[in-house]
C-alpha cells in the first residue's frame, strides 16, 4: 500500500489519504475509516488511479456525498474514491444541461428552474450527487432520471473511457448499467424543455413543503432504506405494521416517515443493520412481502 500511496501522490492525483474516517462524509454520520480515501480532480487522475488500483489488485469503491450509504463500523478496505471539485462543474446549452457527477443534485434541480427549464422538479429532494443520481436512477414523484438523461460519461475500471447514451445505460427502476459493470460516471448530459418559471417553481415549493412536512430532515439519515415494493410503497407498510418509533440502540425508525431510520447521535452501523433486519422480518411475517434495501452497503462485515 505504501508503494501504491508513493505513485499516487507521485503522479499527482489530487488528494491521497491514509485511514480516512467516513462517518463525516456521509449524512448518516455513521462508519469506520477507509484504508485509503482518493479524491482525484480530473478524469486524467481518476484515469491514473483506476489503472494503478487495477495493476496492484486493490479493491475500491465509490462515494459521492454520502447519502443513500451505509459505512460499516469496521471501515472499508482497499480504497474508497471520491471524486473532487473538478467533477462539480455545470453548463446550460437552451435545453441540454451537461453536469459533472459530483454536483450536487437538489443544486441542479433549482439551477435548472432558474433558467425556465422543466424536467427536474422531482430531483428537488434528493440528497446526493448526479453521479449518484445516474447510477441508481434516482426518482421521485413518478419521474426519474431515465427519462431525461441523453448520455453518461464513464471511465471504467481499467481506466478506459466511454459515452453511454440512454439505452446503453439499460435503466430500470432504481437500476442502471453501472451495477452490472465496474465503472465511475463523470459527467451527465441531460434534455430537459422549456417552461413556465412561475409554474416550476410553484412545483418545486410544494414538493419542498411536502419533503418538510413529512421527512426528518433536519436529522442524520439517509433518504429512503427501503424500495417501494411492486403497486405499494414500503412507509406504509413499516407504518401501517406499528413500526414507527421502533429503535436499536441510536437508531429509530422515523416517527415522522416510517421509511427513514435516524441517527439519534452514536448510532452504529450495526444498530441500523439490526434494525433494517427486524423491519424485514416483520414486514415479511405480517404482509408476506420481502422489503429490498435501497441504501448501499459499504466496507468491512
Amino acid at each position: 500500500m505504501d508503494q501504491l500511496v508513493a505513485e499516487l501522490t507521485q503522479a499527482g492525483i489530487g488528494e491521497v489519504r491514509l485511514n480516512e474516517p467516513l462517518a463525516g462524509h456521509t449524512t448518516w454520520k455513521i462508519g469506520g475509516p477507509a484504508d485509503l480515501l482518493i479524491i482525484p480532480a480530473t478524469e486524467e487522475e481518476l484515469e491514473t488511479a483506476l489503472r494503478l488500483l487495477s495493476r496492484d489488485g486493490v479493491s475500491w469503491c465509490v462515494l459521492g456525498r454520502g447519502s443513500n450509504t451505509l459505512v460499516s463500523d469496521k471501515g472499508v478496505r482497499g480504497a474508497v474514491i471520491k471524486l473532487g471539485d473538478g467533477f462539480d462543474d455545470l453548463c446550460f446549452d437552451g435545453e441540454t444541461v451537461t453536469a459533472g457527477a459530483s454536483y450536487s443534485f437538489i443544486k441542479l434541480s433549482v439551477m435548472a428552474g432558474k433558467e425556465g427549464l422543466t424536467g427536474l422538479e422531482y430531483a428537488g429532494g434528493i440528497p446526493g450527487t448526479v453521479g449518484g443520481a445516474v447510477y441508481m436512477n434516482a426518482g421521485a414523484h413518478g419521474s426519474d432520471i431515465s427519462r431525461i438523461l441523453k448520455s453518461a460519461s464513464i471511465v471504467w475500471e481499467d481506466g478506459s473511457r466511454a459515452v453511454l447514451g440512454n439505452e446503453e445505460m439499460k435503466f430500470s427502476y432504481r437500476h442502471s448499467i453501472l451495477q452490472e459493470r465496474r465503472g465511475i460516471i463523470t459527467r451527465a448530459e441531460l434534455q430537459l424543455a422549456m417552461g413556465d418559471r412561475k409554474e416550476i417553481a410553484a412545483a418545486m415549493a410544494t414538493y419542498k413543503d411536502r419533503r418538510r412536512r413529512t421527512q426528518p430532515l433536519q436529522m442524520a439519515c439517509a433518504g429512503s432504506v427501503f424500495r417501494n415494493p411492486p403497486n405499494d410503497h414500503a412507509a406504509r407498510l413499516i407504518e401501517a405494521a406499528g413500526l414507527k418509533g421502533l429503535r436499536q440502540g441510536a437508531a429509530e425508525v422515523s416517527q415522522l416517515h416510517a421509511n427513514f431510520i435516524v441517527n439519534h447521535g452514536g448510532a452504529k452501523a450495526e444498530d441500523v443493520l439490526t434494525l433494517i433486519g427486524k423491519v424485514q422480518q416483520i414486514i415479511e411475517q405480517t404482509y408476506g412481502i420481502s422489503l429490498v434495501t435501497e441504501v448501499l452497503l459499504m466496507g468491512e462485515r
